[in-house]
């Protein structure tokens, strides 16, 4: 199983040092996410700073920005690291869109087929030369002079990720991507009886196996030293898991579970502004529902129960503000877990 830490994204002072020890330390990919800070700038640095380990975005909201800004920034990202950087994309809801992107909102899944297949059209211009002509409802790409086209270091294509939750968009993950990244509001049930069949299925229509197809998270993991830095880690995680579940976009998986009142109630808490009593509804049997819990000498054995057969890539933190610290030994350990993923498709 490929394991992924966080980067931290408030200093790109303290980026170098905390890439090269990700790398030292056995993690196979360093990811940053797109909350407090931007997303690029610290895989950019680490890029120049590290020499095998993977890059990528856990996600990039793709709607606040134009297919051809994440087209260049992403192409450098490959060409500096040589190969390692994945692109993870994510639509957010509704309301970010709108009032803290001040972005026109429309139906996200078509949108973001488009966004995904327009990305692939202006890569293969680059690459290849030949002209760009991408005609989509949403997105339209047709002009593009020699001296805007970077130049390429020959390296594969750039695989291309995206956040999903609901059928639609598990739907187009598995037909138009290289990967999905589950949020980690899911459960094992959820990803094996739900999500796993559709992109199956959905996998009979791309041109990719299930060996080039990463399935990464699904889940959060509480772990640590001993009980008191495990018991830290999971108050974290029930806060997160009561924001989460207070969000109608993320609900399919409480009524997959008959949890749908738990959605309802903390949906009312946020708009009464009850936000420092929502994790009291977190009871510990629905932790355990999205939660590998256990000290470094058990997490392993909780971590192949809880994902072993939906997951092929695990994030050990879900936090940049919290680094993960396994030693190198329990990561070695969990990268035996077996996986379906090999590596994604090398044609352009």
């Amino acid at each position: 199983m490929r394991i992924l830490q966080s980067l931290p994204q408030n200093d790109l002072l303290l980026t170098p040092k905390a890439a090269k020890e990700a790398e030292l330390s056995g993690y196979d990919m360093i990811m940053t996410m797109e909350n407090r800070h931007e997303p690029f700038l610290a895989l950019g640095v680490a890029a120049v700073n590290t020499k095998s380990i993977t890059l990528g975005t856990a996600v990039a909201i793709a709607f606040a920005r134009s297919p051809m800004v994440v087209a260049n920034v992403s192409w450098d990202l490959q060409n500096a690291s040589r190969g390692r950087f994945v692109l993870g994309l994510g639509p957010q809801i509704k309301p970010h869109n709108e009032r803290r992107f001040s972005v026109p909102w429309s139906a996200p899944v078509p949108r973001l087929r488009e966004y995904v297949d327009s990305l692939r059209a202006i890569w293969l211009s680059w690459e290849t030369g030949q002209g760009l002509e991408y005609r989509g409802e949403h997105y339209h790409f047709t002009l593009m002079p020699q001296n805007f086209v970077p130049e390429s270091t020959k390296q594969s294509p750039i695989p291309i990720t995206i956040a999903a939750v609901g059928e639609k968009s598990l739907h187009l993950a598995g037909e138009s991507c290289d990967g999905v990244r589950l949020h980690p509001f899911c459960t094992r049930s959820y990803a094996q009886n739900v999500a796993l069949p559709i992109i199956q299925k959905a996998l009979l229509k791309s041109p990719r196996s299930r060996e080039q197809f990463e399935i990464t998270g699904g889940g959060f993991i509480a772990t640590g030293i001993d009980d008191e830095e495990v018991e830290k880690s999971l108050e974290w995680i029930r806060a997160r898991i009561a924001f989460y579940g207070s969000t109608p976009a993320y609900w399919p998986v409480l009524r997959h579970h008959g949890l749908e009142d738990l959605g309802l109630k903390l949906n009312k808490m946020t708009k009464s502004g009850q936000w420092s009593l929502m994790a009291n509804e977190i009871s510990d049997d629905v932790l355990e529902l999205f939660t590998a819990i256990g000290k470094y000498s058990e997490i392993t054995n909780a971590i192949s129960y809880r994902f072993e057969g939906v997951a092929d890539a695990i994030y050990a933190t879900t936090s940049t503000d919290i680094q993960s610290k396994m030693p190198r030994d329990l990561i070695d350990d969990i990268k035996r877990i077996s996986i379906k993923f090999i590596k994604f498709s090398e044609k352009w």
